[in-house]
């Protein structure tokens, strides 16, 4: 027994039975548990306990031990002193200060199933997967439990997208490129070309999207990778990029991104060539994005969208490919890009003059299919169906935000695990 758990149980009254009895044996009745508080202070706030037809209201505090409250030091603390009941898993000791009180202690190791406790050790000590692998059970999954946990991931990045609006003073153009030039990049890269994106002032970009040769010779530049040109192309790059590094005072600051442990259709190279040909394609990319109502609309921007001709037989500078093809974006690639970036955007622009954005976003991730990743084979591995984005999402971030951390007793799944009895 741990005391997160026994407030746990007490929060959502997990009892075998509630004919409560205090240390004298006295009926205890509790009209209101009262309010977890997880800040200081005493764990239950504002509860109604009724003890030998007398009505108390106040705080009720909670232990694994009665001991503990003196391990805790509330003796001398002010903000016990409104303590109506003490709460204790085990009463190991007697608290004199708290009889002189006249203040009651409830134990409740008779009131526990042993089940629940067995069940909480499994959690909080497996290894697998997730802790409840081993008791888990896709029929314990709550009603609208996808929904909820994407409607978090997106309140989340919303906050993200906010600061940046922020800091780069409401400019959601501005903002839509450095996301996306954070998912161009990958998990390799993703920070790397945020650094460039940021580095660069969104106005540049708008004054040269016309031309492709110059955004390519921007990006690459900025990348240091055209200080010593190895071929025709190149020398056209750096040419344009020195021009445009003196007509708009930029910085020498260089960012290099990585190619180790990347496939060659994701190297970096190919990935800030298909942003540049992206913005030169779309000039109106950020209206485009905003008001479309469908998954078709979203993909048809971004289906077309391929490095320009040196990369059709180069994956880097100066070394020919033997093979000879048209980079363009993968459909699984979009489909990233339009989960990481685009609709968590679409939901941050609309949310505040839009009251049925959330449905309309969530729409969008039910029209995705699920990705496809270690997590989501994992979860597959327990008889879970994962068929759309909205599953796949939901998913992922509960395993980040809950499984990984442990955090059982806030789960909704926890909750009905060790609720519901088992036979196990």
């Amino acid at each position: 027994m741990t005391e997160k758990l026994l407030q746990y149980l007490w929060n959502y009254k997990v009892f075998k039975h509630f004919d409560f009895k205090d240390l004298e044996g006295n009926p205890v009745e509790i009209s209101d548990f009262g309010k977890w508080n997880t800040d200081s202070g005493p764990d239950f706030l504002a509860a109604k306990v009724k003890i030998n037809e007398i009505t108390f209201a106040g705080n009720i505090e909670l232990h694994v031990k009665s001991s503990d409250w003196i391990f805790h030091n509330h003796s001398h603390d002010p903000n016990y002193q409104n303590i109506i009941l003490h709460v204790v898993f085990q009463n190991d000791c007697e608290i004199e200060e708290l009889k002189n009180r006249n203040i009651p202690t409830l134990e409740l190791k008779d009131h526990i199933d042993e089940n629940i406790l067995w069940k909480y050790e499994k959690l909080i000590g497996g290894t697998q997967f997730i802790p409840c692998e081993n008791i888990f059970d896709p029929g314990k999954i709550p009603v609208h439990f996808h929904e909820e946990n994407v409607l978090k991931k997106l309140a989340e990045k919303s906050l993200e997208f906010e600061k940046n609006l922020a800091q780069f003073k409401n400019n959601f153009e501005a903002v839509l490129f450095h996301s996306l030039a954070y998912s161009f990049g990958l998990k390799v890269n993703a920070f790397i070309f945020r650094q460039i994106a940021e580095s660069i002032d969104f106005t540049i970009i708008n004054k040269i999207r016309q031309n492709e040769t110059q955004l390519e010779a921007l990006f690459f530049g900025v990348s240091g990778w055209l200080e010593n040109p190895e071929d025709e192309t190149m020398k056209i790059w750096k040419r344009e990029f020195d021009f445009i590094k003196a007509k708009f005072n930029i910085s020498n600051l260089k960012f290099h991104p990585k190619f180790l442990r990347l496939r060659p259709p994701n190297f970096p190279t190919l990935r800030l060539s298909q942003l540049a040909n992206l913005y030169f394609t779309h000039q109106n990319l950020f209206s485009k994005i905003i008001h479309v109502k469908n998954t078709g609309e979203l993909f048809e921007i971004f289906k077309d969208v391929k490095a320009s001709e040196y990369w059709n037989n180069h994956y880097n500078f100066g070394k020919i490919s033997s093979v000879n093809q048209t980079k363009v974006v993968s459909q699984d690639f979009i489909e990233l890009i339009i989960l990481n970036t685009i609709l968590p955007l679409k939901y941050t622009y609309h949310q505040y003059h839009n009251e049925e954005i959330a449905e309309e976003i969530l729409f969008f991730y039910k029209k995705l299919p699920s990705e496809k990743n270690s997590v989501i084979t994992d979860w597959k591995k327990l008889d879970l169906k994962c068929k759309t984005a909205l599953e796949s999402q939901s998913l992922i971030y509960h395993f980040k935000n809950s499984c990984e951390e442990k955090n059982c007793l806030n789960c909704g799944i926890g909750f009905k695990i060790l609720k519901e009895s088992s036979n196990a």
